[in-house]
């Protein structure tokens, strides 16, 4: 199964890659106005450019490196150091599997930039996002799938905390360090205007979608019934979140919306990928019709209670729902509620105090919001140059 193995891997690999570029810069671009698609755009294209360098240098040692402590992976294996295309991790090329990793320290703070769309300074977003992936990013990955302090005997116990794809890694840091910055940034000035193409929406959500199975399925690292099963409960749960989404919207407003579907398919693929690993397809199918009204409802909550303009709604979607899904592990008798419920603290807080601290430091040397001209006239043309649409032809 090892050649097998490989061939899979190398196809997830191109999958979570494309989620970033271009389902979720497609997804986040028709959410957003006209004259700011193509600054989103250059967000998650920068981002995705950034974090393979960085990967590459310190972000893979720190998360996978043969660290001691516990905390951290150590740079012995800065810029691949000692890997060649013979070296193993498991069954796989340990390069390949540096590569399938690399993109999930892609998606990862690039799912942050639905936060901050249509008023950041692009400096802020490159420095921002590339001392995050190192400094909170990485750190999380090798305390819970690096062998670290939350890994198999570890802090927890023998069976350490179980987080198939990134729920917590991925999901829960991404969602709370957007809503640290979004409340950090202040709300737009104007917060009303509707998505400028609801189309760029559904084909970046679909393209998510597919996405996904790469990001689930590979997350088993073999080709296997695991991650057929994995890729399974992937696509239930995310089908039930967008059924579940839409009718709740009908109950509540008398219509349901396109929009508003396909970021329940979001939602639902957010809330199962800690579990997908874990779960079958009933439990999917609960965990995916639960995540449809819960994260309309956060999205409710961060808006009209809390007033915080997390813009795309990052965290009520990703932060919620991969927290609601690490928690369904428990639920379901599959992991210690324990285990769960204190990675998600410890992970939160650092993440919380981290990323406060980053948006602190970086703002002190670049620019962190623009000016109101800036944001009245658009960030494409201002920051890049550029429009999307020719008005004129």
């Amino acid at each position: 199964m090892v050649g097998a193995d490989t061939a899979w891997i190398i196809v997830a690999t191109a999958l979570v890659l494309f989620m970033t570029l271009p389902g979720l810069a497609l997804f986040y671009g028709g959410l957003v106005r006209a004259r700011n698609v193509l600054s989103v755009f250059m967000h998650c294209y920068g981002i995705a450019c950034l974090m393979s360098i960085l990967w590459l240098a310190f972000g893979y040692s720190i998360a996978f490196g043969p660290g001691e402590s516990g905390l951290w992976g150590g740079l012995g294996k800065s810029f691949l150091t000692g890997v060649s295309a013979d070296s193993l991790s498991g069954t796989l090329p340990e390069v390949l599997f540096f590569a399938f990793q690399m993109t999930f320290a892609i998606i990862t703070p690039a799912l942050i930039v639905g936060a901050y769309v249509e008023r950041i300074g692009f400096g802020f977003v490159l420095a921002f996002s590339g001392l995050w992936m190192l400094l909170c990013y990485a750190p999380v990955v090798h305390w819970i799938w690096g062998g670290g302090m939350m890994a198999d005997g570890g802090i927890f116990g023998a069976t350490g905390v179980k987080d198939f794809a990134g729920g917590i890694v991925v999901h829960e840091t991404a969602g709370l360090a957007a809503l640290v910055v979004a409340f950090l940034l202040g709300p737009r000035k104007n917060r009303t205007t509707p998505p400028h193409n609801p189309g760029f929406v559904v084909i970046g959500a679909a393209m998510l979608w597919v996405g996904w199975f790469g990001f689930n399925g590979g997350s088993q690292l073999a080709a296997d019934g695991g991650a057929a099963m994995a890729m399974t409960v992937t696509h239930i749960s995310a089908a039930a979140a967008s059924l579940s989404w839409a009718l709740w919207e009908r109950i509540k407003y008398g219509k349901a919306s396109l929009v508003g579907m396909v970021t329940g398919t979001i939602a639902g693929l957010a809330s199962i990928t800690p579990a997908s690993g874990f779960v079958g397809p009933i439990e999917a199918l609960v965990i995916g019709a639960v995540a449809g009204v819960l994260c309309q409802e956060a999205v409710n909550l961060i808006r009209n209670v809390a007033k915080i303009d997390d813009t795309l709604d990052v965290f009520a979607v990703h932060g919620v729902g991969g927290i609601f899904g690490t928690l369904m592990i428990a639920i379901f008798g599959k992991g210690a509620f324990v285990a769960q419920a204190g990675a998600l603290v410890i992970v939160g807080v650092f993440t919380i105090v981290v990323t406060f601290v980053l948006v602190k430091l970086v703002a002190s040397f670049t620019t962190f919001r623009v000016d109101a001209e800036t944001e009245t006239n658009g960030l494409d043309l201002s920051q890049f140059g550029e429009r999307a649409y020719d008005m004129s032809s």
